[in-house]
């Protein structure tokens, strides 16, 4: 079995904010034309953080809190929290009630609720939590979307210019080769192909080979074979984007034995990941090994805070 990030956290939350648009706009498309686009979204991850560090209810895939602004005439905002599941869970329509009652409770706004499945089980499908005693009674309903149904969708899905389309295929094709490398490989290229063939800008083939690159990881001796398939089509097509993104660099610094680019890459994952980084943390990266700082960049995909990955790292006094 292939051993693909088993947290899909880090490019799920990237991608959601890259493209909440076009991700409302084909999940939630009866919503999409209530929201103003005109005005910038704002997304409040710090703020989040707050309410999840009050609302601890299970794991977490990936959330993202945003205030939009409503397409209704007057100046009205509100909140929309977005859960990425991946996994079916006892507790998540209880952690979405949560974490929606805790939201709301802080910023005295309406919230819309949105959850995206993105399991591989197609009769989980929470919609609701409820709870009663003594006749008193709540009932919660949030919105939902199955990844999995969009398998029916497939054709749409590759004629449609959506860039989130390519967000669902690649998770659709992740879940289904999960056992089946070359499998994996073949639609691993066929979707990085398809990234220069819908014409999309360079920043946005950058982006969205971002997802597919962690979603889709293969084992080494498939992605050296896949860096070369990918670097002859490049050339072919004369646009060498893909092949400078930094999981690439990392792994050229590994052969190359660049300790300091490998280095910045790993600091730069953190930095995006969790914010600006500790003085500390930044010195007990300092001078590791190529080969410690690679185990560091895969370990920093699956841990949920920075504190997590610093267990790993050397102690102040050995990296002093």
């Amino acid at each position: 079995m292939i051993n693909p990030a088993a947290d899909y956290d880090s490019p799920w939350k990237d991608t959601l904010e890259w493209y909440f648009e076009p991700f409302i706009a084909l999940c939630f498309a009866h919503i999409h034309s209530q929201i103003n686009w005109s005005r910038p979204s704002e997304f409040l991850d710090k703020e989040l953080q707050k309410v999840v560090r009050d609302a601890e209810v299970g794991r977490r895939w990936a959330d993202k809190l945003v205030k939009v602004w409503l397409n209704n005439g007057q100046e009205t905002w509100i909140l929309i929290h977005v859960e990425v599941q991946g996994e079916k869970q006892t507790e998540f329509a209880k952690r979405m009630y949560t974490y929606h009652h805790r939201i709301s409770g802080r910023y005295n706004r309406p919230v819309a609720s949105l959850a995206v499945l993105s399991d591989a089980n197609p009769q989980w499908r929470p919609t609701q939590y409820s709870s009663e005693i003594f006749g008193c009674k709540i009932q919660f309903n949030f919105l939902m979307v199955k990844l999995l149904d969009y398998k029916q969708q497939w054709p749409e899905l590759e004629q449609s210019a959506n860039p989130f389309a390519t967000v669902i295929m690649a998770h659709l094709k992740a879940v289904d080769t999960r056992s089946d490398g070359q499998q994996r490989k073949i639609w691993k290229m066929a979707l990085t192909r398809r990234l220069y063939q819908q014409g999309y800008q360079r920043q946005d083939i950058l982006n969205l080979y971002h997802f597919i690159d962690w979603v889709m990881h293969l084992p080494s001796a498939l992605e050296q074979a896949f860096r070369e398939e990918v670097n002859q089509y490049e050339q072919e097509v004369n646009m060498k984007y893909v092949t400078s993104i930094e999981r690439l660099g990392i792994k050229q610094g590994r052969q190359e034995g660049r300790q300091e680019g490998a280095e910045r890459l790993l600091l730069r994952l953190l930095n995006r990941r969790f914010g600006d980084l500790s003085p500390e943390i930044q010195a007990r990266v300092k001078g590791l090994s190529v080969e410690k700082l690679e185990q560091l960049m895969d370990l920093a995909i699956d841990v949920e805070s920075v504190e997590q990955l610093a267990d790993h790292l050397p102690a102040p006094e050995a990296a002093n």
